[in-house]
């Protein structure tokens, strides 16, 4: 929940969408950058399912990469600029579109499903229970948690807009958070 709150591509998208829009938009947006996750998760979980029959290496390996890929992640935020733009100049599309839209953006982002290859396999609860199922749990989860975020996210867009606009060093608080959460998932992930 901490990661999909920070201040990223798809959290601004839905938030600008319901600014510009309304509430409406901005929920059928999250609906669709949702619904993306599934894709993400089918190809994490039969990949690296496939991975850990062969090798326990392998994973290891694989939990290594996602913990420096985290790592990278907290580097390229502190990197980032302190200030958060919402661009108000959104053209109004019909739901429909604004769902394929919200869709697409999140299945042609290849670093979900790199950050889903670097996160999941650190959450894997059960030396038991088939890999897959597992991971579909977490995707199902994570799909949850960040509708829910998102559709929060619309219904109080006007809220977060104005204290966004009045707290300008709000960001560069957020943005130490979000390097400390990263570092504390890749330890995290190397660890379990």
């Amino acid at each position: 929940m901490l990661l999909t709150i920070m201040p990223g591509p798809d959290i601004i998208y839905v938030l600008v969408q319901s600014i510009t829009n309304g509430k409406k938009y901005g929920i059928v947006t999250a609906l669709g950058l949702v619904s993306g996750i599934l894709i993400h998760t089918s190809l994490v979980a039969f990949g690296v399912s496939a991975i850990l029959k062969q090798s326990e290496n392998l994973y290891f390996t694989i939990k290594l990469f996602g913990a420096f890929y985290l790592i990278y992640l907290a580097f390229q935020t502190y990197k980032s600029a302190d200030e958060i733009f919402l661009d108000s100049e959104v053209k109004k599309k019909n739901l429909r579109n604004l769902y394929k839209q919200g869709f697409i953006m999140n299945v042609l982002n290849p670093k979900v499903s790199i950050f889903f290859l670097a996160f999941f396999p650190g959450f894997l609860y059960s030396t038991t229970q088939n890999t897959v199922i597992q991971f579909y749990v977490l995707g199902i989860l994570f799909m949850f948690q960040a509708l829910l975020i998102f559709s929060m996210v619309s219904f109080l867009s006007g809220y977060f807009a104005s204290y966004l606009k009045n707290h300008p060093t709000f960001n560069t608080k957020l943005k130490w958070f979000k390097i400390l959460i990263f570092v504390a998932i890749a330890i995290f992930i190397v660890l379990s």
